[in-house]
């Protein structure tokens, strides 16, 4: 334990910096799934059958390629390609699902079938948590449980001031309030919505 607090001791016994440390390893594991999920998304251009959400995904992932944070109605207007066909949890194909496990620190080392109902179940309970946390309110978190939510959800909050982080999770409960069905769009928006907020690019 001495040797290897990272992997032989929970997260309670870790030292402040060891906290510090751990986490930016766990979320540099997350982080290179990211270009791969983003891939994926442009892959899925050609497949959307409506135009205009055609040109909302072709924006949305030029925003993103040139750094750019996107904003709540650029990751809302495109509902309609999560919920289905392409991009709906049950249309994921193997090597997507493997990604996506990388990106919520879950295993990619499992039959497909598998990694999806993970995938669906990790991501429902964050969207029942959302809820619930919508209705407390995120003033009512401590410093320290907001940036666990944040990085919770995708956000390496290690690195981020407590009010940004506050901010980007007030962004991050706007969207997932919005959903009902589409949990593959909350999924995604662990890359979309943390891949270039303030603070995180290094």
């Amino acid at each position: 334990m001495y040797l290897f607090p990272r992997q032989l001791l929970i997260k309670h016994f870790w030292t402040p910096k060891q906290q510090i440390d751990f986490l930016d390893i766990y979320h540099a594991i997350r982080k290179h799934s990211h270009p791969e999920i983003l891939c994926y998304l442009e892959k899925s251009i050609p497949l959307i059958s409506d135009a205009g959400l055609r040109w909302h995904m072709t924006e949305l992932c030029t925003k993103i390629q040139r750094g750019t944070h996107p904003a709540i109605h650029d990751i809302l207007a495109l509902r309609e390609c999560f919920s289905n066909h392409p991009l709906g949890m049950n249309q994921l194909h193997a090597l997507q699902t493997k990604a996506l496990s990388r990106a919520m620190l879950l295993t990619p080392y499992l039959p497909s079938f598998v990694l999806r109902h993970r995938l669906k179940t990790h991501t429902t309970v964050i969207h029942q948590l959302d809820k619930a946390l919508a209705k407390l309110g995120i003033n009512q978190l401590t410093a320290q449980e907001v940036k666990s939510a944040c990085y919770l959800r995708g956000l390496n909050s290690t690195l981020i001031a407590e009010e940004r982080c506050r901010t980007w999770l007030a962004e991050w409960l706007k969207i997932s309030c919005s959903l009902k069905a589409e949990l593959s769009l909350l999924l995604h928006n662990v890359v979309l919505l943390s891949i270039n907020y303030i603070g995180t690019r290094r």
